[in-house]
C-alpha cells in the first residue's frame, strides 16, 4: 500500500557484537558498512549504547565519513549520545528510549507526557541539520504527540506486530500499524518501522501499512546473511518490500 519501495537500512550491530566477542577488528565493521552499500543496501543503522558491548562510540566516527546512502544512529540520547550525533551529523538521528542496562530495545516513546524532556533535544538535532524519528509503539495518540514535537518522523516499533504474526495471527497483529501511519500521514509524519522484522512477516507489512519510507534490520538480516550470503541476504529483504 505504500505509493513507493520503502528503503532498507541495515543494521550493523550484530556484525559488532561478533569482532568484540574476539577482540580485534575480524569481521571489520567499517568494511562491512560498505558491503552492505555495495550489496544493495540504501542506508546504514548503528546503535551506540553506553556500554558498547557492540558497536562503539569510534566505530561511528570511522563509519561516518564512507557512508555514501543514508547514515541512522540510534539511541537513547543521553549528552553523550547527543554528542555523538553532532559531531557526525548523520543523516537521521533516531531517538530510542531504551535507558542505559536493557538488552534490546523493547518500547517506544511516550511523546505526550515526555514532551518537555524531548522537545529541546529534537530541536537541537534539526538545527544541526539532522532528520528527527521518534521511536514510538503503534498508538495514533503516540503519533499525535511526535507531531507536536515536531520530530521529523516516526519509527513504529514492529516487535508485538512480529509476536503476533508469529501466532499466526496477522490480520489482528497489523491493525494498529496501520492506523497509526495513516495519522501519521495526515498529521505530516514520515513513517519508518523496525524490531524483529524478517523474511516471514517483512512483506506482509509493507504491503499492509501506507506510505512507509524506511525499515531498519540488524538481527534478523545478519543471522540469515550466516547461511545465505550477506549479498543474497539483502536482496531477499530488498524483494520482501517490493
Amino acid at each position: 500500500m505504500s505509493s513507493s519501495t520503502p528503503k532498507l537500512s541495515v543494521n550493523i550491530n550484530k556484525i559488532a557484537t561478533i569482532r568484540n566477542a574476539r577482540g580485534g577488528n575480524i569481521p571489520n565493521v567499517k568494511q562491512a558498512a560498505i558491503d552492505c552499500e555495495r550489496f544493495g543496501a540504501q542506508g546504514i543503522t548503528v546503535h551506540p549504547r553506553p556500554d558498547e558491548r557492540h558497536i562503539t562510540y569510534q566505530d561511528v566516527y570511522d563509519i561516518q565519513p564512507i557512508i555514501t546512502t543514508e547514515f541512522n544512529i540510534e539511541g537513547y540520547p543521553n549528552e553523550k549520545w547527543i554528542d555523538l550525533v553532532l559531531a557526525n551529523k548523520p543523516t537521521q538521528a533516531t531517538l530510542v528510549p531504551d535507558k542505559p542496562g536493557v538488552l534490546t530495545s523493547n518500547q517506544g516513546w511516550d511523546t505526550i507526557n515526555e514532551q518537555a524532556t524531548l522537545k529541546p533535544i529534537i530541536q537541537k538535532l534539526q538545527d544541526a541539520g539532522i532528520r528527527v524519528s521518534l521511536f514510538i509503539g503503534a498508538n495514533p495518540e503516540m503519533a499525535e504527540g511526535a507531531a507536536q514535537l515536531k520530530a521529523d518522523r516516526i519509527e513504529l516499533y514492529t516487535g508485538p506486530y512480529a509476536e503476533d504474526y508469529a501466532k499466526g495471527k496477522r490480520e489482528e497483529a497489523i491493525k494498529d500499524y496501520v492506523e497509526t501511519a495513516k495519522a501519521a500521514y495526515e498529521l505530516g509524519l514520515g513513517i519508518n518501522a523496525g524490531h524483529d522484522l524478517d523474511t516471514e512477516n517483512l512483506a506482509y507489512f509493507a504491503q499492509q501499512v501506507p506510505n512507509l519510507l524506511e525499515v531498519s534490520i540488524g538481527h534478523a538480516l545478519i543471522s540469515d546473511a550466516l547461511y545465505l550470503g550477506l549479498e543474497n541476504t539483502i536482496q531477499i529483504y530488498k524483494r520482501c518490500l517490493q
